[in-house]
């Protein structure tokens, strides 16, 4: 099984450039950044694990600059996001900011994407909470659009852009109905986050890893049921806290990938925690 990491980034924490050596080098397979542009102080959205919204939520670095550091200081750990808020971006420059750090990596990176939880943050970037499943999809296929070997046009709902020159194209090559990087994505277990991810992706991306006994098998269903086929699905269980039995369950349920929670803090810190992370590797 592959052992990820996945951290909260700050202007207060170890640097992105220091971390991504560190997990080269202990035998670490990936490093996931999460993303927030911002966060409204009224905070009339509760923070979903419940209490008081950590502050790191607000400290976050960009997370493709970040990984475009970590790219270019290793060689073979894997970059991702963890996850990118699409309703949140414009496609076009989106599309570019992918496909190329997925060109200068050589094809290490992952989109991690999802919908979202803050429902200001969102309204900010012009977001109608109501359609923004709807809206992400749009641009992932606005984005495959522009990732396509040949100009190719696309009109959608929520957006369009013409047959375009658009280079450099994901390092990464299509497979299926998936154009551009490994895609991957977030959120809670149901049919409508399933038929979306049968449709254009290459998989689950469940925050912490509770429930996938019974909610696995419901998306391999929806998966075969969308003719996709059953080897190629991808279930990484994300934001987790290790232990020997969780990680041998999930293998039992032919998971080859799960992302471990580092905590946001200084360099110390965060060596202390891969060290003691290593019995996993």
């Amino acid at each position: 099984m592959r052992i990820a990491t996945t951290i909260f980034l700050t202007d207060e924490t170890i640097t992105p450039v220091r971390l991504a050596r560190q997990l080269e080098q202990r035998g670490f397979s990936g490093l996931y950044l999460p993303e927030h542009t911002h966060i409204p102080v009224s905070r009339q959205t509760p923070y979903p694990a419940g209490g008081e919204l950590p502050p790191e939520y607000g400290r976050t670095l960009d997370p493709f600059v970040a990984l475009g550091q970590a790219a270019a200081v290793t060689e073979r750990l894997a970059l991702g996001t963890g996850i990118t808020l699409i309703a949140q971006h414009d496609p076009i420059d989106l599309a570019k900011q992918i496909a190329t750090l997925d060109h200068l990596s050589g094809g290490r990176f992952t989109l991690g994407l999802g919908f979202g939880w803050n429902v200001e943050e969102a309204a900010d970037h012009g977001v109608d909470w109501r359609t923004r499943r709807d809206l992400g999809r749009d641009r992932m296929a606005l984005m495959r659009a522009l990732w396509s070997d040949e100009p190719t046009a696309y009109k959608g709902e929520f957006g369009s852009v013409q047959a375009s020159h658009a280079h450099p194209k994901p390092f990464q090559q299509p497979r299926g109905p998936v154009v551009g990087p490994r895609t991957l994505i977030g959120g809670a277990a149901g049919p409508k986050l399933f038929a979306h991810i049968a449709e254009y992706a290459d998989g689950w991306l469940p925050i912490g890893g509770r429930g996938l006994t019974e909610s696995v098998p419901q998306l391999r269903t929806a998966w075969e049921s969308a003719g996709r086929d059953p080897k190629d699905l991808q279930v990484v269980p994300y934001a987790v806290l290790p232990g020997t039995g969780k990680l041998a369950h999930y293998a039992d349920l032919g998971i080859e990938e799960v992302v471990l929670q580092l905590p946001p803090a200084g360099e110390a810190e965060v060596l202390r925690t891969l060290d003691a992370y290593a019995e996993y590797l």
